[in-house]
């Protein structure tokens, strides 16, 4: 599963990209789920944002019998301080890192490149970003928790604690619980880092009213 690059979505702005998204997506999902979101983003015309959705490996997950469905690690529980298999974790960051190194060395500089995820994303843009020893625009983690639970994760990149960290949480959530996001924002928060916290009347799931708000954070980070 190490050995190839991830599958993904391309889309690409209508001029020459100077920056880049990179967004993960939920359990069972692919980059299909996320992609049209750019167009509900609303971004000026003429922006230089290039989106990738990539898709995650295919693998059996416990807490749905063995089934084998796209999943960036397998959740062995909803313990939260048993739910992510961490070599799975560990395998699907070295992943993303190098998906990170190719658009570098497609001239893409590390400081104009967001990490972002949903859920399981969520999980991973957290995790790989809060241990990325390059500079990032911002990391964004919608409804989700650190795979480490109450604790942050080892081998912090001290390089990314001014990097912008947008989280966001549906109060409604029935999957992940709002006090598993609440709990990764305030261990953040204690250590220094720069994240931003913000609820929505919703379950586990992405609202206009949302999207607009990214569309603000994204333009900021990325101007």
């Amino acid at each position: 599963m190490l050995d190839k690059p991830l599958e993904r979505i391309i889309v690409e702005p209508s001029t020459k990209a100077t920056a880049c998204v990179i967004w993960l997506h939920g359990l069972g999902d692919s980059g299909a789920g996320f992609a049209p979101v750019v167009p509900a983003l609303g971004l000026p015309s003429g922006h230089t944002i290039r989106f990738i959705f990539p898709h995650a490996p295919e693998q059996a997950v416990t807490i749905n019998g063995g089934y084998i469905m796209r999943s960036w690690y397998d959740i062995k529980s909803m313990d939260l301080h048993d739910r992510a298999d961490m070599q799975g974790v560990l395998d699907s960051e070295v992943q993303i890192k190098a998906l990170i190194n190719e658009q570098i060395a497609l001239g893409i500089d590390p400081s104009n490149i967001v990490l972002a995820g949903f859920s399981q994303g969520g999980v991973m843009s957290l995790f790989t970003g809060l241990r990325l020893q390059h500079k990032l625009a911002g990391i964004m983690a919608l409804s989700c928790y650190l795979p480490t639970a109450d604790k942050l994760p080892n081998d912090l990149a001290s390089v990314n604690i001014s990097t912008p960290i947008l989280q966001q949480h549906g109060v409604q959530d029935e999957v992940v619980a709002l006090s598993a996001g609440l709990m990764a924002f305030e261990l953040l928060k204690l250590q220094g880092y720069d994240n931003q916290w913000q609820t929505y009347d919703m379950g586990h799931n992405v609202l206009p009213e949302q999207l607009r708000d990214i569309s603000k954070w994204l333009q900021k980070v990325l101007n």
